[in-house]
């Protein structure tokens, strides 16, 4: 196939994507996306009822979505959600690992259960959601794997430990998997996300007016990102347009990491954290 013919409305024709964490925010416009473009899409996470809510409403839109339980930090959980797919579809040829746990805290005050549950999630669960629906990929000779990381993961960032810590680790991860399985038809890259203004960041990374403009002042694009941006990559990469990448991370931050405008606006969190909460009256 042409790399022209492959831009086409049915671009995933027959192909089944399992999309974690795919019940909002992201993981919500990728999964709408690629089942837009003719893939059967399953979304998973934790939370069945909102799932649920999220599959009926990407169905209205016409595509094929359906939602499956699944706590990937658990690889038992994460065994059943593949053998179901398997059971279902009889293959899956995309999984984009979305999922994640991500607060601002200070280091010094990190306890081993927030560290952990950061961790199983984000790296531990990414291998085995790929482990997983890898095997499968490999035994078809066929398939591609998308993670969702951050630009901190080679940076680092105040009060964000954790995350930078597991998401450094699955961009390890993509460049090993994307050169180890590359020969046997399964391509794995990932894609690094900047600020994307959805309410769930402006109440946790921007919650004032000033932190907003120090976070586009160190934009050269001078924009904050969309969910869009970051589901236009992964059709790229999953599909035939991407056909010749593999291990590689992407970044989409409107240039943000040319400068340091993140690590600033993450410092001044960090400062907001320390204070002493007012004493009562």
């Amino acid at each position: 196939m042409g790399m022209t013919e492959a831009l086409r409305e049915n671009l995933l024709h027959g192909q089944v994507a399992v999309v974690t964490g795919g019940g909002t925010g992201i993981g919500k416009i990728i999964a709408r996306d690629l089942a837009s473009h003719g893939a059967r899409v399953v979304i998973a996470s934790r939370n069945l009822e909102r799932l649920e809510a999220t599959a009926a409403e990407l169905r209205a839109l016409g595509g094929s979505v359906k939602a499956a339980a699944c706590d990937i930090s658990d690889p038992a959980q994460v065994k059943t959600l593949a053998n179901a797919v398997l059971a279902e579809h009889g293959r899956a040829d995309i999984l984009v690992n979305n999922a994640a746990a991500n607060f601002i805290w200070p280091s010094e005050k990190m306890t081993p259960v927030r560290w952990r549950k950061v961790i199983d999630i984000v790296l531990n669960g990414t291998f085995y959601c790929s482990l997983e629906f890898g095997s499968g990929m490999l035994a078809q000779s066929s398939g591609s794997i998308v993670n969702i990381v951050a630009a901190y993961a080679w940076t680092g960032a105040p009060g964000l430990a954790p995350s930078a810590s597991a998401k450094a680790g699955v961009m390890a991860l993509t460049r090993t998997l994307g050169a180890e399985w590359a020969g046997r038809g399964v391509r794995v890259n990932a894609i690094a996300p900047g600020p994307i203004d959805v309410p769930q960041t402006r109440e946790r990374l921007w919650p004032t007016e000033e932190m907003r403009r120090k976070v586009l002042a160190g934009t050269p694009l001078g924009r904050f990102g969309s969910e869009e941006d970051v589901s236009a990559l992964v059709l790229f990469l999953s599909s035939e347009l991407g056909r010749n990448i593999t291990g590689e991370v992407i970044t989409t931050d409107g240039g943000q990491s040319l400068g340091r405008g993140a690590l600033d606006m993450l410092g001044e969190i960090q400062k907001l954290r320390r204070k002493p909460a007012p004493a009562s009256a």
